[in-house]
């Protein structure tokens, strides 16, 4: 099966004190969660592996917000409060970046799939597929 192709990718919060790069399939898919938190920032997810990503300025910049279980950890620019990219539950070894903060990227040419964050224990199983 043949891989699909990658492109570079940067972004960032409103005033640009939290920059970041990453490498991803020319063409995205991205998660809409109705989730508690993510349904009032209307946060999309871009699922990117921790090898494929790097922060490009000081993560002192940063605030984290933990809830729930505690195991994501939401992070905030500290000056504009924009959360541009976290550490999600569901997958450990990546970033989920906001494509709403990622430079050009108009969101109405991604492939969006909906799910159900708001009952998550239920519906994780359908983030390995």
């Amino acid at each position: 099966m043949r891989q699909p192709e990658q492109q570079h990718y940067a972004g960032g919060c409103h005033c640009s004190r939290v920059r970041f790069e990453f490498t991803a399939p020319s063409e995205l898919e991205v998660l809409r969660c109705n989730c508690s938190i993510c349904q009032r920032i209307d946060y999309l997810h871009l699922v990117v592996p921790h090898s494929c990503f790097t922060l490009l300025t000081d993560p002192a910049v940063l605030t984290e917000y933990r809830f729930n279980t505690g195991a994501a950890r939401h992070l905030f620019c500290s000056q504009c409060g924009i959360k541009a990219y976290y550490q999600p539950r569901s997958h450990p070894a990546c970033w989920s970046v906001n494509a709403r903060c990622v430079d050009g990227l108009d969101p109405a040419r991604l492939k969006i799939t909906d799910f159900d964050g708001r009952h998550w224990s239920a519906a994780q199983a359908e983030l390995t597929q």
